[in-house]
């Protein structure tokens, strides 16, 4: 009998220890805050901040620099002040903008009213641009939010800023996956939504989307198994595919994505035969 409590003393002496170790010897992790959705105070905000605003979301929401980079996705930027005349007056020019802060609200709402040479999808004679839309789609920019990019570019092409600040923000449209500020949005359930909100065919060329920025994936099942693909997607830079160069796709996708959506992408794409 006294072995038998020994025993028990014995093991409730370690079982504390190391409740009390890990309590209190090992250093406690706290898990960041969920994102929150930027709040848009048009009405306290001067021009200053409102170009500010641009900034943000030029590098950020836009998703902008995914593609205007020094790596030549697309055109650079920061000349369109001395480019923007010159593209407007091109007899190539489909669009119906009458001057250069319409040309640009048009740039980002129907890009393929003006392709800028060699940038257009392959095969369409720089008639159609692989840029998706900036008011749907993954990027979906509020009016505001357009308005701000706008006068962000104005400013940094070294154009006068002739965007006026909104002066409310209008009737925006809900999307049920969208989360109210500091919650987590709904998980996506289908492939397609998930690629459009990724802007997955803007790049990527998959069954009729044709998108030639990033590797053609409408037959990858039958040449890579669904390792290699959740690989690509979590860690796209650790193989590289051959025509393209590193850093060209995003790198944080797996902390963007449910595990259920993860998983949705590599059914789908390990299915493409």
């Amino acid at each position: 009998m006294r072995q038998f409590l020994s025993v028990i003393a014995f093991m409730l002496i370690v079982i504390g220890s190391f409740s009390a170790y890990s309590n209190l010897g090992i250093p406690q992790i706290e898990p960041a805050p969920p994102p929150t959705e930027e709040v848009i105070d048009l009405g306290s905000m001067d021009m200053g901040q409102f170009l500010a605003l641009g900034d943000r979301i030029f590098n950020g929401k836009g998703t902008c620099t995914l593609c205007h980079n020094s790596l030549g996705r697309a055109p650079m930027l920061d000349q369109i002040g001395s480019n923007a005349q010159a593209r407007l007056d091109d007899a190539r020019y489909a669009g119906s903008a009458t001057d250069i802060e319409g040309y640009l609200r048009e740039s980002l709402t129907d890009p393929s009213a003006y392709v800028v040479a060699g940038f257009g999808k392959a095969g369409t004679n720089d008639t159609e641009s692989p840029m998706p839309g900036t008011e749907s789609g993954s990027i979906a920019l509020s009016g505001p939010e357009l308005a701000a990019v706008l006068a962000f570019l104005q400013d940094n092409g070294g154009l006068e800023v002739t965007v006026e600040i909104p002066t409310d923000m209008g009737d925006e449209a809900t999307d049920e996956n969208a989360a109210e500020p500091g919650e987590p949005r709904a998980p996506f359930t289908s492939f397609q939504d998930l690629s459009d909100e990724f802007a997955c065919e803007a790049c990527h060329t998959i069954g009729e989307e044709a998108g030639d920025l990033g590797p053609n994936l409408s037959a990858i099942g039958a040449t890579r198994d669904r390792d290699y693909i959740r690989r690509a997607l979590l860690d796209p830079n650790a193989e590289i595919a051959e025509g393209f160069e590193e850093g060209m796709m995003p790198d944080d996708l797996g902390t963007q994505l449910y595990a259920t959506e993860l998983e949705l992408l590599i059914d789908h794409l390990s299915q493409l035969k």
